[in-house]
């Protein structure tokens, strides 16, 4: 049996680390359009960078540096594309069904994404790394941070969520 081509070797980690794209393409995009844009344009630098993967690193930290580089310069240019243009009515109904949809959370867990949704792009990366369950080190490797500005960091913000949640409630 012949080896697994670097497409079909790309294709079979790809399948298996999907909610990585997933997570930080809800992350980053409200309206599922955008989420399907964003997860497309990852996986286009993802096989673009494949030939520089080194496998002596976890394949999923790898993807996440990526990804969330991706995601970041999609969220900056929206920002400025977004400047200059008006939203279509559909594109309200979409925000509007999300945010009914967002009631069935608890309100407290409705206001902490509102929260997390206003942090700056390394922010809210480091916060959606953290409720990814990956350890410091990782988180550090990821974002290109040492350890103890990923604890400093992720401790402000924690301090910094809890004052907003209280101030909103």
């Amino acid at each position: 049996m012949p080896p697994p081509t670097p497409q079909d070797r790309f294709l079979s980690l790809l399948d298996e680390h999907r909610k990585i794209l997933y997570k930080i393409a809800a992350s980053y995009c409200r309206s599922s359009a955008d989420r399907e844009d964003l997860a497309q344009e990852m996986v286009v630098q993802l096989w673009r960078s494949f030939a520089s993967y080194d496998d002596r690193c976890r394949f999923s930290t790898w993807m996440y540096r990526v990804a969330l580089n991706v995601a970041i310069s999609y969220q900056r240019r929206e920002v400025r594309r977004s400047r200059h243009t008006v939203p279509a009515a559909e594109s309200i109904l979409e925000i509007a069904a999300e945010e009914t949809d967002s009631t069935a959370l608890g309100d407290d867990l409705r206001r902490l994404r509102q929260l997390v949704e206003q942090l700056g792009p390394l922010d809210r990366a480091l916060v959606l790394l953290y409720l990814d369950g990956n350890r410091y080190d990782a988180i550090a490797e990821v974002l290109g941070i040492s350890e103890t500005n990923v604890g400093t960091k992720l401790g402000r913000i924690k301090q910094r969520l809890r004052r907003d949640l209280l101030r909103t409630a």
